[in-house]
């Protein structure tokens, strides 16, 4: 199983924290999980969160794949964000004075076990699913960090179209390679000559 950050938003762009909020993707954004298609093998399914950013990403590279249609599950939503919905590290820092660089949250903020368990749900419901295919989840930065934190490695926050290989079985998951299916700079080149 794929898991894989979804494009860039309207919110990734001017750096708000989003966690449930649902902005859409931006022209880049289309662009990339565009881009990201063509850097994917044969699929067997694609499941992704149901917010606008994750959802289209995976409608794109689905319809490029001829692939679907995308399956929705909830629990691959993002890490709800709770008071920093919305605000820029700028903003939580005054609000907020030492909590990023404390690595605190506030008390509406998902705590991280909650939501790896939320997740790996998901990841078991759709390994039965889908036995034996290769499966595409369309997700979030905050979300694969979890996963990753749950199987014992503190990764760094991935970029858009950055993903991780998950092994998925009966006996349990297991983290696989992380991988960058496009170059962003490229990307967005691309898109500014036309």
């Amino acid at each position: 199983m794929l898991l894989l950050r979804h494009g860039q938003s309207e919110w990734n762009a001017l750096g708000r924290w989003q966690g449930h909020a649902d902005p859409p993707l931006t022209a880049l954004g289309r662009a990339q999980a565009l881009a990201a298609s063509r850097s994917l093998g044969a699929l067997d399914a694609v499941v992704a969160s149901d917010l606008l950013r994750a959802q289209h990403t995976a409608e794109i590279v689905s319809d490029q794949l001829g692939v679907g249609p995308v399956m929705i599950d909830t629990r691959l939503r993002e890490r709800d964000a709770g008071e920093w919905t919305g605000l820029t590290r700028a903003e939580i820092e005054e609000q907020y004075p030492g909590f990023l660089a404390e690595g605190r949250r506030p008390p509406g903020f998902e705590k991280t076990k909650r939501l790896a368990d939320r997740v790996m749900g998901a990841l078991r419901d759709a390994h039965v699913a889908f036995a034996g295919g290769d499966v595409l989840a369309v997700t979030h930065s905050g979300v694969i960090r979890a996963i990753e934190l749950a199987l014992d490695h503190d990764g760094t926050m991935l970029p858009n179209l950055g993903a991780r290989w998950v092994w998925v079985d009966d006996a349990g998951m297991a983290l696989g390679d992380r991988v960058q299916l496009i170059d962003s700079s490229a990307v967005a080149a691309g898109l500014n000559e036309t």
